[in-house]
């Protein structure tokens, strides 16, 4: 037993000093051009264009008309949310959205904040922006990014928007007030999509770079999940004289040694600085980790393969593309949703995806998106979610966030952390700020 914890001593200390060496580095800047052709010799219409959300009678129709001609299958017996998405509970899923689901008034909704858009890069970037209708005396409101990921949109961002705009009106302290821009990723919302190969976070991170310059931003804030967490990464790596603070709720590390950490940690965790919260996200490892992985990622070997292929049958299929999409809301947002015969989704479906028309190259972002070993050297937030697919302890993002001046364990919430815990995420965003600006 001595031996073992001899060992086990050693080989944590060595693998240590491999990884915290700290190293000022950054990725190169560089440029990109994602539009058809090529660039126009006299440069990009670089104007900041309003931008209304518009549906018709006949986009109404031509979705009721595919969803009337729906092939469902019999679900296995018993099997809940096991397999994906139920097609007993879809069935009334589709039942609400042709008959009881107000087309007018979501599009109501989804204008009750300013859209615009803007060219970079040979792309028409879509995004809101939210500025506060009244500030405290002598304060400025603080410029704050919010990157959506997949399967999401800047929709995500709706319920928080409040929250960091008007602070004092919702219950939350006003010390920190925000301006908030959220873009969409390019191919998803209203974002034009790529029409070259190539096109993944670093770009994009460049892309939304470039956004906050022409807003008239040097530094700002900026916040994100999935791969709006990678992207923001991928930001602070590029251009961190101009990220003030990062604050993620998710983050993607490679590291080869967190295997060999996870085995040991079970007997070692204090070798490894995991608190007892950890081990409760953490372990079992097989259930925890190993089971949930292989369960949720079977989607992102296909798109980042063979996007078109998928993307031609989500296009055209709107009963294809609930099933695929909400999927993701049920058993992301708690895997033990699964369990249950509606897969614990009790609101009406996003149909923003169907609305603009899926487009195949949404999944393109993940085709050559690797989070890279780089560190970041900009200081950072973590909000620990507990249903969150994959826990990362804190000591594993400070060899990748050596800046990180705040980690919280969240009493609740899964993947979609803005949609549906948006105080608990804005609290904790007001909190890192607070922390970093009086360092």
């Amino acid at each position: 037993m001595w031996l073992e914890i001899v060992l086990a001593s050693v080989l944590g200390l060595v693998i240590y000093w491999f990884v915290s060496r700290d190293k000022e580095e950054t990725l190169p800047l560089e440029d990109g051009w994602w539009g058809p052709g090529a660039r126009p010799p006299g440069g990009e219409d670089e104007s900041i264009r309003h931008f209304k959300v518009e549906t018709s009678d006949e986009e109404i129709d031509d979705l009721h008309r595919r969803i009337d001609k729906a092939r469902l299958t019999t679900p296995l017996e018993d099997s809940r949310f096991h397999y994906g998405f139920n097609t007993s509970y879809l069935k009334k899923i589709l039942s609400y959205w042709r008959n009881g689901f107000d087309w007018r008034k979501q599009v109501e909704v989804l204008n009750r904040y300013p859209h615009f858009k803007t060219k970079i890069e040979g792309l028409d970037i879509h995004f809101i922006h939210v500025k506060p209708h009244e500030l405290p005396s002598g304060r400025a409101a603080k410029p704050l990014l919010m990157v959506h990921g997949w399967p999401g949109s800047f929709y995500e961002f709706y319920n928080i928007i409040p929250l960091l705009t008007d602070p004092k009106n919702h219950g939350l302290s006003d010390e920190h007030v925000f301006e908030v821009i959220c873009p969409s990723i390019p191919g998803y919302g209203f974002s034009e999509a790529s029409s070259k190969k190539g096109l993944n976070s670093v770009a994009t991170a460049r892309i939304f770079y470039k956004l906050m310059l022409r807003l008239g931003f040097q530094e700002f804030y900026i916040q994100g999940g999935d791969w709006g967490s990678l992207i923001c990464t991928n930001m602070a790596q590029l251009v961190p004289s101009h990220v003030k603070g990062m604050h993620l709720n998710m983050a993607l590390i490679l590291r080869n040694f967190y295997t060999l950490t996870l085995f040991l940690g079970r007997r070692f965790g204090g070798l490894f600085g995991y608190t007892e919260r950890d081990m409760e996200l953490l372990y079992p490892v097989k259930e925890k980790i190993f089971y949930s992985i292989i369960r949720e990622s079977g989607y992102m070997h296909i798109q980042s393969t063979k996007p078109d292929t998928v993307g031609c049958a989500l296009n055209d299929s709107p009963v294809g593309l609930a099933a695929y999409i909400l999927e993701k809301f049920s058993t992301w947002t708690n895997s033990e949703f699964r369990d249950l015969e509606d897969g614990g989704l009790e609101r009406p479906p996003n149909l923003l995806l169907w609305g603009t028309g899926y487009q195949a190259t949404a999944y393109c972002i993940s085709e050559t998106s690797v989070p890279s070993r780089m560190k970041v050297q900009v200081p950072t937030g973590f909000a620990a979610f507990p249903c969150e697919l994959l826990h990362i302890p804190e000591k594993w993002l400070k060899f990748k966030y050596p800046k990180l001046i705040s980690y919280s364990y969240m009493a609740r919430g899964g993947h979609f952390a803005a949609l549906e815990e948006p105080e608990l995420l804005a609290r904790d965003i007001i909190k890192f700020v607070g922390l970093l600006e009086r360092q």
